[in-house]
């Protein structure tokens, strides 16, 4: 029977407990991940306890509250706290989510956080993301022109405009890709749910005058059909939304011009 063992400096250890606050009554405790490149340790659990009496709604204020008043070492990305930028992206519970729209009340027991599964960690619950952008930056997301630019605007009809309504929305958080076992085994191959919703955003905008090139740039064994309609993708989207639809519609596309 064939043993795996992850290399020694990969397994993660017990690390730092923090004291609870004096006088609190109502303590909630936290279990964090934490990694830092430069001392080399392994990557730990730091345990942290707060006093939800004094602590926000949302699995961010928490984070903000034990970096501003525990461990100032404590690294994390945020940003708008409204779910609209995507930056605070991280497995809660071991769900992929957007720490700032994330209750904490929709945790149950213990809070465990963790950065985004199957990404290089920067450090703490910071992904590296370098290649999930690279992979958006290849589908082109910008409208590409063959005709004369209009005088003012590119027009478009109310109809056109409802069929990019649960596209358009996505903010890049990279929660979907880094829920997808599809990309997890072939993540330098595949494009991911993130990039191939967005492909098709662009390939159904009435405006865009690039569809046929769109289309021959998906039709590769990896890029999209790497895609098993596993459905993690819809399930753990923190703006609700459903790659696993709009792949599904490039494969038919794809089908249909072929017929």
């Amino acid at each position: 029977m064939v043993e795996f063992a992850l290399p020694k400096n990969s397994r993660i250890v017990t690390g730092k407990t923090w004291p609870k606050p004096e006088g609190a009554t109502n303590v909630r405790k936290f279990q964090i991940y934490r990694w830092n490149p430069d001392d080399g340790k392994n990557p730990q659990i730091d345990t942290y306890f707060l006093d939800m009496d004094k602590c926000g709604p949302m699995i961010l204020d928490a984070l903000i509250k034990i970096k501003n008043e525990i461990d100032p070492t404590l690294t994390f990305r945020r940003s708008c706290r409204e779910g609209i930028c995507g930056s605070c992206a991280m497995n809660v519970d071991g769900i992929n989510t957007l720490a700032c729209i994330y209750g904490l009340d929709e945790v149950k027991g213990d809070v465990k956080i963790y950065p985004l599964p199957h990404m290089s960690v920067v450090k703490d619950l910071i992904p590296d993301l370098t290649h999930f952008y690279a992979q958006h930056a290849s589908i082109m997301p910008w409208l590409e022109t063959k005709t004369n630019r209009p005088a003012k605007e590119w027009r478009q009809s109310i109809e056109d405009r409802k069929k990019l309504d649960g596209l358009y929305e996505c903010v890049m958080c990279a929660s979907c890709s880094t829920s997808c076992p599809s990309y997890w085994w072939n993540g330098d191959k595949y494009l991911g749910p993130a990039a191939l919703l967005h492909a098709y955003r662009w390939i159904i905008d009435s405006r865009d005058e690039a569809t046929g090139e769109r289309l021959d740039e998906l039709e590769d064994p990896f890029k999209l059909y790497r895609c098993h309609t596993i459905m993690n993708c819809a399930k753990t989207c923190p703006k609700g939304l459903n790659p696993a639809k709009a792949i599904s519609e490039i494969k038919k596309m794809l089908v249909e011009r072929h017929v």
